[in-house]
């Protein structure tokens, strides 16, 4: 039994909870409109026509409840549609000034830009009050390079891959260059050129190859500083000559100590990925220089390895994951570095023209030698 007192409380208060735990029925103000109905009315609105007597119904039943927050929210409902429907005119008129560029000018117009940073410089760069020297390389103009190398002779020919083709050449003052010439499609080279462009520029080290300069007219060329010696592939199977051992371990220090100066030294990690014979350069004192970063790539800090596709190297220099899975790392480069200094030790290719591999034959060999070794302790105590 409950006393008139209580009845009229409930009456009053009919949103409170009773004694209980039960919820009744919810307070309606009629003051101030619910937010949830100022959302559902433009969404409502926005939906076909199937649910307009959905939404007809739905107006009708809270008109009756609520008549005066209906209009409020009605209004306020309109005001949110009419704002949406502005910002809609407003983004279709951006999106529709803007030009559709094709990937051949999108990196035309990036390989502009960033030459034209590069002739911008003059004396120096001012970086925050500090002037900073200016670079050693230049820009080459097509009749320096066409006058340098006899107009790209084949005689001048002293290198060729499948990306680019270096020539031999010499400019008025008497210095002797390599040019390397770029022949893959336009859109290929471009990129890979910038992409080289921008990491021979950044690495400054006696056991990597000098940057002199570039040019753009006639085609893309890097031009570097020239090694009489030529490549080491050259001089281990080139010719007659055998390196002595002492200029060996000079080779293959020097080569580890650009690979440190790689992914240690410089200011941002740099995996070359195409460490092998041919892209090992010896000066006059047979001095290795490490070059050809075309398929180099950066290496964020924080990142541990980079997964790369489609893969790109050269067979029998190809460490195991970065074959099979692409991952590339520091170790993609040592792995590398171990079949170079296995040239070194036994003058074997690292793929000979039986294709077999020189890892294969070290490996078989090491396995036939520990069998020896066990057949002959075996022999001796038990004969």
């Amino acid at each position: 039994m409950t006393s008139p007192e209580e009845t009229r409380a409930t009456q009053e208060s009919p949103g409170r909870e009773s004694e209980d735990g039960g919820l009744t029925k919810p307070e309606f103000n009629e003051d101030h409109s619910s937010p949830r109905g100022v959302l559902e009315i433009p969404i409502l609105g926005m939906d076909s026509d199937n649910n307009s007597s959905s939404s007809s119904c739905s107006s009708l039943s809270s008109e009756k409840l609520i008549p005066n927050s209906a209009v409020v929210s009605e209004s306020h409902g309109l005001q949110w549609k009419n704002l949406l429907d502005v910002i809609k005119k407003k983004s279709m008129k951006r999106l529709s000034t803007f030009p559709m560029l094709t990937s051949s000018e999108t990196s035309r117009r990036s390989l502009s830009r960033k030459l034209a940073r590069i002739r911008s410089a003059h004396d120096g760069i001012d970086c925050g009050g500090k002037s900073v020297p200016k670079p050693s390389w230049r820009s080459f103009s097509y009749q320096e390079l066409a006058a340098a190398t006899d107009n790209f002779s084949s005689e001048k020919l002293i290198g060729k891959g499948g990306h680019a083709e270096v020539y031999k050449g010499c400019l008025s003052d008497g210095q002797f260059i390599a040019v390397k010439r770029l022949i893959k499609k336009e859109e290929d080279r471009i990129s890979n050129f910038l992409s080289e462009l921008g990491i021979i520029a950044h690495v400054n080290h006696p056991n990597a190859a000098r940057l002199l300069g570039f040019g753009v007219e006639g085609g893309l060329h890097l031009i570097l500083q020239y090694s009489p010696h030529g490549s080491l592939a050259s001089v281990l199977h080139g010719t007659k000559e055998s390196l002595e051992w002492g200029t060996r371990f000079k080779v293959a220090l020097g080569i580890a100590e650009g690979l440190n100066y790689l992914h240690h030294g410089c200011h941002r990690r740099i995996i070359h990925r195409d460490i092998k014979a041919s892209n090992i350069l010896l000066t006059q004192d047979y001095e290795p220089q490490i070059s050809d970063f075309g398929l180099a790539k950066w290496l964020p800090e924080q990142w541990t390895h980079h997964i790369v596709f489609p893969i790109e190297g050269t067979i029998g220099y190809l460490s195991p994951e970065y074959f099979m899975h692409g991952i590339v790392d520091e170790k993609t480069d040592v792995f590398a570095f171990g079949v170079l200094l296995l040239e070194l030790i036994t003058g074997r290719r690292a793929v000979d023209s039986c294709r077999q591999s020189l890892v294969m034959w070290v490996w078989f060999i090491t396995y036939l030698s520990l069998i020896n070794q066990f057949l002959l302790v075996f022999y001796m105590r038990y004969s």
